[in-house]
């Protein structure tokens, strides 16, 4: 419901009678106000009262400065009637949750201007079950121009109030994204509701793999307030990516050796509109469009932490989690079977990779979490790792698949997260390292994802927290031998890693180091999400 009631709460109202409006009242000066409404008044500043019929009732309506509130004008109570306190219960609206105003008109076919006035209309952002938000509507129904036009300006001017609401995005549209749905997503949910809230768009449709990075490298984005990419994993990760390299270049810095990158300048925006969705996912707790957008209107702003992968010292890229080995090696298969469907192209490389299921000789250093606030204010701060006494820890072995993840990658088969102990910005990533093992202990592992029941609960799987992570192939399971079947998930000397679903091959060991912080996301703060059971369609 787009408001709330004190103590008792009743159906949520809907519109109102077109046909006659209540009479119009003027702002009510502090002096002539009760007692009671003297001390809310001193408490919390009013700034305009007047009548408006709300639903079907003639409401006493108050805007102070944090809330609307209404109360039905009602006679004097009738005796023995109990529902009269009911009826009379003040119900309110707090002003963050409005996101535009409008004025409401009945139009016709004959006016060819405006319509005949009839009140004005609140759009409200609302928050519903499991991490949703949706849009609803209030209408102040008065025939007043004049005293709609006092209260209009002023809902104007609280509107225009509120800092980190964007006024300007540039949005990237990924065409090709999921089964090529981004643009009707964006033209059909997204835009309509960026046009209400009085949002000015500039939109770049992606063309080729790249495309994004090119352009936030040179074009001119001093007069935007944030970025929005419409699509999957790939688009949002190479979008952030591009907006990093972006502000390295802009603080003056070599943007192929970076040890402490400064933070990007914009906020970013994710439009789910790919297959997985697991950034879109694991900031909202929910791959909602409208949930989306709603938080880039409203200006939820949360900073995320962000990993450097690099090689020799040479930066690689900036990313978000990452999976070596059996996940590395089905999205090479899939890379390389696009002409699929995405459902298909995934089961697919799943299947394959199971059947050819073999395991890295590697060897891990990480470094542990230290959870310590001096340490870690130390580290915000850019401090030298060496200045904190850091230990690192070496694991060596045949392992199956190794993951590096420093959000909680959430996705429709694996509800509770791949790395479900993680949030977005805790300053540490987990390492999950699943060892050699059977094929159909693997695979129970797997399927474990997607049920309420722990996925690491098995002997050959181990987890850690840390702060970053080598891995060093020992073996060149990963380079093409022709002695024996193609090897579909590696180039002659690369092997495959799957980052935030993009493929990233090399040839050596990979450096991942987490930099706490270093992006700022459109999203709100994600309630814990249901543990409810999901079945997954992958085996």
């Amino acid at each position: 419901m787009p408001w709330r009631r004190r103590r008792n709460r009743v159906s949520a109202l809907e519109g109102g009678r077109e046909e006659e409006a209540p009479p119009e009242a003027a702002p009510v000066p502090s002096a002539l106000l009760t007692s009671s409404q003297q001390t809310e008044a001193a408490a919390e500043r009013i700034l305009l009262r007047g009548i408006f019929e709300i639903g079907r009732d003639s409401c006493d309506v108050v805007l102070s400065e944090r809330a609307l509130r209404w109360r039905p004008i009602q006679p004097e109570r009738p005796a023995g009637d109990s529902q009269y306190d009911l009826l009379c219960k003040e119900e309110f609206i707090e002003l963050k949750d409005i996101f535009s105003v409008k004025l409401k008109r009945r139009w016709s076919v004959k006016q060819q201007r405006s319509g005949t006035l009839l009140g004005i209309t609140l759009f409200i952002c609302l928050k519903k079950e499991q991490n949703k938000l949706k849009n609803s509507t209030l209408d102040l129904i008065n025939l007043s121009e004049d005293h709609c036009d006092i209260w209009f300006r002023q809902f104007k001017k609280i509107l225009a109030g509120f800092p980190n609401r964007p006024k300007s995005l540039k949005i990237l549209l990924n065409p090709e994204s999921h089964k090529k749905e981004a643009t009707q997503v964006y033209y059909e949910k997204v835009e309509p509701l960026l046009k209400l809230a009085g949002i000015k768009t500039d939109v770049t449709v992606m063309e080729y793999e790249g495309h994004a990075l090119s352009l936030l490298k040179e074009c001119e984005l001093q007069g935007f307030d944030g970025v929005v990419c419409v699509g999957g994993d790939g688009s949002a990760s190479e979008v952030a990516h591009a907006l990093l390299l972006r502000a390295q270049k802009n603080a003056g810095m070599e943007t192929d050796r970076i040890l402490i990158p400064v933070r990007a300048q914009l906020p970013l925006g994710l439009i789910p509109a790919g297959s997985t969705n697991v950034l879109a996912h694991s900031l909202h707790g929910v791959p909602h469009v409208i949930t989306a957008t709603l938080h880039i209107i409203m200006g939820h702003v949360q900073l995320v932490d962000v990993c450097t992968f690099s090689t020799a010292g040479k930066l690689l890229r900036f990313g978000f989690s990452a999976m070596f080995g059996f996940g590395g090696r089905t999205l090479a298969l899939a890379e390389k079977h696009r002409w699929m469907s995405p459902n298909q192209r995934r089961d697919f490389a799943v299947v394959k990779a199971l059947a050819k299921l073999k395991a890295e000789d590697c060897v891990i250093s990480f470094l542990p979490f230290n959870s310590s606030d001096d340490v870690q204010e130390r580290r915000a701060q850019g401090s030298p790792k060496s200045d904190c006494n850091d230990q690192w820890q070496m694991i060596q072995g045949q392992f199956l698949n190794i993951s590096i993840m420093a959000i909680p990658c959430l996705c429709s088969v694996a509800p509770r997260g791949l790395a479900p102990n993680t949030r977005l910005n805790n300053g540490s990533m987990a390492l999950i390292i699943a060892r050699n093992t059977s094929r159909p202990e693997f695979i129970k592992h797997l399927k474990r994802y997607a049920s309420v029941k722990n996925q690491f609960n098995f002997p050959f799987v181990e987890t850690y927290t840390v702060e970053e992570v080598k891995v060093h192939p020992r073996n060149n399971t990963g380079v093409y031998n022709p002695e024996e079947e193609e090897d579909e998930t590696a180039s002659e000397s690369c092997f495959p890693w799957n980052v935030d679903g993009d493929l990233m091959e090399v040839a050596s060991e990979v450096h991942i180091r987490l930099h706490p912080r270093l992006i700022s996301l459109y999203g709100g703060s994600m309630e814990e999400i249901n543990d409810s059971k999901v079945t997954s369609n992958c085996f």
